[in-house]
């Protein structure tokens, strides 16, 4: 019996284009998802706008961070990621993990001279929930799985299992633009236009409003004892759904509506899988000191994450971050890390380290 309850939260956004900015990307630029450290900080100062700022205190409190070790995340939250309505289905994008899946041609030695399937496969930056399970809990990567992605490299086209499951549809889910805007210098009033990438994602108009045929998803993991928190962070959510979520929100980008759904079955055997040898992040992930076990037969990319204040004209202090996908022998924890800059003496500023991961199974060297 699991003693967490599992919650997977969408984000629908309509009519509403998005600015996410990251670090390294111009303002011409837009990611087309939010990583769970931006998701958890505009999440907590909602919370603070809502409950006050001894209520926001307390709850930092409940985390682990380098003032208190010891303590337990009282939740956990993934980056967000993309769903597609497809029909009656809708598709669940993860991140693939940073190592080849069971049974992948050429991993154990065999194979590996013909690596057509690999020029398809490495574009595979996010996979269906379906295929997800199959090749990293189930069954592994197959023949058929092979011969596809050789054909899909060769003419672009299939219908077979993997393209049915939508594992070449990823970009189809949004549109990224340029928005033309108009700055006007405050002292010569003289304007300068300049462009911002947004994100759209597909809606439709039906006869109730605007269905979002696609947005942005993420997973919670409530510890049982602290589960009557959700209340409360649901109404901060829609605080912030109001408000906006990332960049250029005065001109109303960002603006969504929540869903907050128990998990859906098809993703129950994901989450609970018992059959895992290793853990992949669906976050991002500082602790500090790290266990030495946990970087033993890992596979991981870094991050550096940084940022503006955003009520004032400060730096965050820069940390550098284990991205999604990244692959540990053990479940990785994580902490809060203080990223207060040294001139800014009015609250703690935190970063999210904290680490949800899922178990998977890897392939015995």
């Amino acid at each position: 019996m699991s003693m967490n309850t599992w919650k997977l939260v969408k984000l629908n956004f309509g009519r509403s284009v998005a600015h996410f900015g990251e670090l390294g990307i111009g303002i011409e630029e837009t990611s087309e998802r939010v990583r769970s450290d931006t998701l958890f900080s505009a999440w907590v100062s909602a919370y603070a706008r809502l409950f006050g700022k001894d209520a926001v205190e307390k709850l930092l409190e409940l985390f682990p961070s380098e003032e208190y070790p010891e303590q337990q995340s009282p939740f956990r939250l993934s980056s967000t990621f993309i769903y597609r309505q497809n029909g009656t289905e809708v598709i669940y994008y993860l991140p693939r993990p940073q190592i080849f899946p069971i049974n992948y041609p050429g991993d154990d030695g065999t194979d590996g001279g013909d690596l057509k399937f690999f020029k398809t496969y490495k574009t595979l930056h996010y996979l269906p929930l379906k295929v997800w399970h199959k090749w990293y809990q189930g069954e592994g990567f197959t023949k058929c799985d092979r011969q596809e992605l050789i054909d899909r490299t060769n003419t672009k086209n299939s219908n077979s299992l993997l393209d049915k499951a939508g594992t070449f549809d990823y970009k189809k889910a949004r549109e990224i633009s340029l928005l033309p805007k108009i700055a006007v210098d405050r002292v010569t009033r003289a304007t300068n236009l300049y462009h911002t990438g947004v994100v759209q994602f597909h809606w439709e108009q039906n006869g109730h409003g605007i269905k979002s045929l696609s947005g942005l998803y993420f997973l919670l993991q409530f510890s049982k004892e602290k589960e009557k928190l959700a209340n409360d962070l649901q109404a901060a959510l829609h605080l912030l759904g109001e408000e906006g979520l990332g960049g250029e929100r005065s001109s109303g980008a960002g603006r969504f509506e929540v869903e907050w759904l128990d998990l859906p079955p098809t993703w129950h055997d994901v989450a609970e899988f018992s059959g895992g040898t290793h853990h992949t992040l669906m976050s991002l992930f500082w602790e500090s000191p790290l266990p030495d076990s946990l970087l033993e037969h890992a596979s991981y990319d870094i991050q550096e994450r940084g940022g503006w204040l955003a009520e004032s004209n400060l730096r965050r202090q820069m940390v550098r971050m284990f991205t999604e996908g990244s692959v540990f022998p053990q479940q990785p924890e994580g902490k809060l890390v203080d990223v207060t800059p040294k001139e800014f003496s009015k609250h703690r500023i935190y970063r999210s380290g904290i680490a949800l991961s899922l178990p998977i199974k890897v392939q015995e060297k």
